[in-house]
């Protein structure tokens, strides 16, 4: 079992000590009592949660949980997070919902409920086009930056442990050192390693291949059959309306997967 395994599972079953300690907002007719609904958003993730010059928040997932709230008649209340905090903030009530380009794994599933996916996130490397970097094997030796507990840690922590891992809390934060030299290669998704070219196209970053695609999912606490049902219901009607589609492609450039459309059908 590797060592970043290891702390999560740690993290996860001390967060799911300390929820039960907490007094839940159990289900959907309590958030409707209350009048808003509570969504933890990382506002380190471009595309998926950011702040523009406004300082206001954005990104696929903002207006996502702002389109749930619209059609659950709720005020939305957004509770910023980073990246690692993301579960064991739902875990300790700090928020409803997670709509933060959570992916869906077997060791998440032991802490927390997941919907059906509303969209899906590749796991790829980035590096300037100068270095030559066609797979996995080629990160053996080299350092790689990767956010603090997410799919893309675990992946090369896991498959490269050659590599020398430089974590970072968030994604803003791996953007900020593969921009500015800090570090020449990111594992990460495709369109923040667009967004790392576009912040120094000076350093000419590429995404050079996937490592893995992961469905996201909106996560909330066990046992909540009701809140689950009227976000999975949510979810099948606005993939099938295309409303979701049409938020991915204003920020991702590109369509949500066939399979996930087809999957909610």
């Amino acid at each position: 079992m590797t060592t970043s395994l290891t702390l999560l599972r740690r993290t996860l079953l001390a967060v799911s000590a300390a929820a039960l300690c907490v007094p839940a907002m159990a289900e959907l007719a309590d958030i409707k009592s209350a009048g808003k609904l509570r969504v933890g958003i990382d506002f380190g993730a471009p595309f998926y949660g950011y702040v523009d010059e406004k300082m206001k928040p954005v990104g696929s997932d903002v207006e996502a949980a702002e389109l749930l709230a619209k059609d659950l008649g709720l005020t939305l209340e957004i509770v910023n997070t980073t990246n690692s905090s993301r579960i064991p903030n739902l875990l300790s009530n700090k928020v409803d919902l997670i709509i933060s380009s959570l992916s869906i794994t077997p060791d998440r599933q032991k802490a927390v409920d997941f919907s059906i996916p509303y969209g899906a996130i590749q796991a790829a490397v980035g590096a300037p086009k100068s270095m030559k970097l066609t797979s996995i094997e080629d990160l053996a030796g080299k350092t790689v930056a990767v956010t603090r507990g997410g799919p893309q840690d675990k992946i090369v922590t896991e498959r490269a442990p050659q590599a020398k891992v430089v974590r970072f809390d968030d994604e803003s934060a791996s953007i900020t050192a593969a921009a500015t030299g800090q570090a020449d290669i990111v594992a990460i998704t495709p369109p923040i390693i667009a967004a790392i070219a576009k912040k120094n196209p000076s350093r000419d970053f590429e995404t050079k291949f996937i490592l893995q695609s992961y469905q996201l999912g909106v996560a909330m606490r066990k046992g909540q059959p009701e809140l689950m049902a009227a976000v999975n219901s949510w979810i099948k009607t606005n993939l099938a309306n295309g409303k979701l589609n049409d938020i991915h492609v204003k920020y991702a450039g590109v369509p949500i997967p066939k399979e996930i459309i087809d999957g909610a059908k």
